[in-house]
Formats: structure tokens, sequence, C-alpha cells
């Protein structure tokens, strides 16, 4: 699977006699290109409203990119997915510069911890968390503490010699 993108996919039903205008619906898929897209839009439509490709028509698909992809954000991210035992409903938090990088990582979060493969989770909601107060994970929240510093205990010095006389100190 490529890097994801997210895209805004809006559609509807076919316009009929009885109805001339349907009601257009809009979903924010994640998908590594634009013809998975429109797959995934056609299979949640068939779910949740009824209507299938040949019975409707994509008014717009378009790709969404992030505001300031330079800024560290947190995001909550509710999924449902289906396991070898069940659907489950969850909700996940991480910390990334983008609302795409941090699908990918619930992707792969997911295949790592539960096994669930790109097609059994459906991504419900994805919210960028504002407030530190909104944060309620613990390895998130540690990151949030003012003044964090990473010490670096163990540096090993690159020297020109290619042999030393005393062994190097790497403890400092």
């Amino acid at each position: 699977m490529g890097r994801l993108q997210e895209y805004e996919v809006i559609g509807r039903h076919l316009p009929t006699e009885t109805d001339p205008t349907p009601k257009l619906y809009r979903l924010q898929i994640f998908a590594p290109n634009s013809v998975v897209a429109k797959s995934r839009y056609w299979y949640f439509m068939k779910q949740l409203r009824k209507v299938k490709k040949s019975t409707g028509e994509i008014v717009s698909l378009k790709v969404i990119s992030e505001k300031r992809p330079t800024k560290v954000k947190n995001f909550g991210i509710w999924i449902r997915y289906d396991s070898r035992s069940g659907t489950h409903n969850m909700y996940k938090e991480y910390r990334d510069l983008s609302r795409t990088s941090a699908v990918e990582s619930l992707y792969q979060d997911m295949a790592a911890r539960h096994r669930a493969r790109f097609r059994s989770i459906h991504i419900l909601k994805v919210v960028e968390l504002e407030k530190s107060d909104d944060v309620k994970r613990q390895y998130i929240k540690q990151l949030l503490t003012p003044g964090l510093k990473f010490p670096l205990p163990h540096r090993v010095i690159k020297s020109k010699q290619l042999f030393s006389p005393n062994r190097p100190s790497t403890f400092y």
C-alpha cells in the first residue's frame, strides 16, 4: 500500500422522474489513490444509503491537503474494525504532522497490535485535538509537558584517527 491521501468524495443517486434532485452525500476517505477512494465511497454508500455504483454518480472528487504541514499536532481517531472474534469500536490518539500521516500510523499500529487489515478498518472520525486537556491517552500526555528534553547519555565521538591509544568515555 502506498502513501495515503485524504479525498473528499461527493456523490448522489441518479436523478429519476420521482426524485429529480437527489440528496448529495459527502465522505472524507483516506486512500492511496483516486480509484481506491471512489471504490471505498461506493462501499460505504451501499451500506449507509443503499446507493450502488450502477444507480449513482460521483459529482466531485478532490484531494484535501494539510493547512500547516510543518506544525506537530495531536489527533484523535475513532475507528470500527473487524477482528477474528467480532466488530469493535476504538479510539486512538496519535501525534503527527498531518491527518494522513496520523492515519498511516493508525493502520500500521492496528496491523501490528491487532493484526487488522486495511479492508477491515473503518475510520469514523479524525479530529485534531486543539487543547492539551482534550488528550486522554497517557502516551501522548507525556509529550505535552513544558520544557521536555531528551537526554543523550551514551554518545560516541567520531575520531579522525583509525586507532586511539585510550578508550573513549561515552557517558557525560
